[in-house]
């Protein structure tokens, strides 16, 4: 079952550790399959206000994702991110295609 690595970012101050973070990142996702679905905008709202940056990093498991964000490679730049960035980090696991909303109750 794929699983996702999903950063709410409400503000971010660019710069060059900011930057040194993006030119890197890619290499860290290589090793786990990760691949980007989602980053930034632009934004269609619909409902409700939104702002920040959204960002999804899809892994082929949950077990991938979470070896990515404890490897030593991710974890060398991870400073280069929260020193700069406010927001959310979180691994959520995907559901399968014939996943109906009604199945959440059980």
């Amino acid at each position: 079952m794929s699983a996702y690595a999903v950063a709410i970012v409400r503000k971010t101050r660019f710069g060059p550790e900011v930057k040194e973070y993006l030119e890197k990142i890619d290499e860290t996702l290589r090793p786990y399959s990760g691949t980007f679905r989602v980053h930034g905008g632009p934004y269609h709202p619909l409902e409700g206000a939104w702002s920040g940056d959204l960002i999804i990093i899809e892994f082929p498991s949950l077990a991938q994702a979470k070896a990515w964000y404890s490897s030593a490679a991710y974890q060398a730049i991870k400073p280069l991110r929260t020193k700069n960035t406010d927001g959310d980090v979180f691994l959520v696991t995907g559901v399968s295609d014939s996943h109906k909303a009604t199945d959440i109750l059980g």
